[in-house]
């Protein structure tokens, strides 16, 4: 078996995201990668109006996924599972989806489809000038560290990207949860994405577990996060 990490919007470097739950797998032997996403400035060309856009994440996610043929689960965080669902579908070595406080796009939509429709979060400053938008610094630990150990909060910082804005409005092509096992994670203390709206996300989701953390449970629980892959 074999992890392959998605990670979310606005953050790049996906290998410290997820590195205290990989580092727990890699003790049982399981090995891990986490690809980067050209949306987020991780393949060299910054994000922006004529940025890399979602096609590009798949792209980028789906030759990772073909790369190898050993059995697969693909955990997806946040944006992750609107990469997730079009780059995992179609491979039989991808065994299980996992969704961390993610999404199940179905075929047509896009992240947008998923937003409360009352503009940006305050949590995010969008700049559509340059085509772009990120997590406010001031607010990432308050909304989505609160649980995290004071190291983690010191450097998450570091691993902020500006992002392509088409991202949210850019539909996917393909769904893969509807034909491969899924698993929801639901982050019950998640200030930047509420439970409530998790639970009505996880509606698609074949199976669905509550975890009493924030938006990052792989780095404040990463031995559960650990667990719950185990058992799959």
């Amino acid at each position: 078996m074999r992890v392959v990490f998605v990670h979310g919007a606005c953050v790049r470097d996906g290998a410290w995201w997820w590195h205290r739950t990989a580092e727990l797998l890699r003790e049982r032997g399981v090995a891990s990668t986490a690809p980067a996403l050209p949306s987020c400035g991780e393949a060299g060309v910054p994000g922006g109006v004529d940025g890399p856009g979602l096609p590009d994440d798949v792209a980028a996610v789906r030759a990772v996924l073909r790369a190898g043929d050993e059995p697969t689960v693909v955990v997806a965080h946040s944006y992750g599972g609107i990469v997730t669902a079009e780059a995992a579908a179609g491979l039989g070595s991808v065994r299980h989806l996992v969704l961390v406080a993610g999404y199940l796009p179905d075929v047509g939509q896009s992240l947008s489809d998923f937003g409360a429709g009352d503009g940006p979060a305050p949590f995010l400053d969008v700049d559509p000038g340059a085509g772009t938008f990120g997590v406010r610094p001031e607010l990432l630990v308050d909304t989505f560290l609160h649980d995290c150990d004071p190291r983690v909060r010191s450097q998450a910082p570091e691993h902020l990207a500006r992002q392509s804005l088409r991202v949210t409005g850019q539909p996917v092509a393909a769904a893969a949860w509807q034909r491969v096992p899924s698993t929801y994670v639901v982050c019950a203390r998640d200030r930047g994405t509420p439970a409530r709206s998790q639970r009505e996300f996880a509606r698609r989701a074949d199976r669905v577990v509550e975890l009493d953390t924030g938006h990052h449970p792989f780095l404040s629980r990463p031995a559960a996060v650990r667990d719950l892959l185990l058992s799959l």
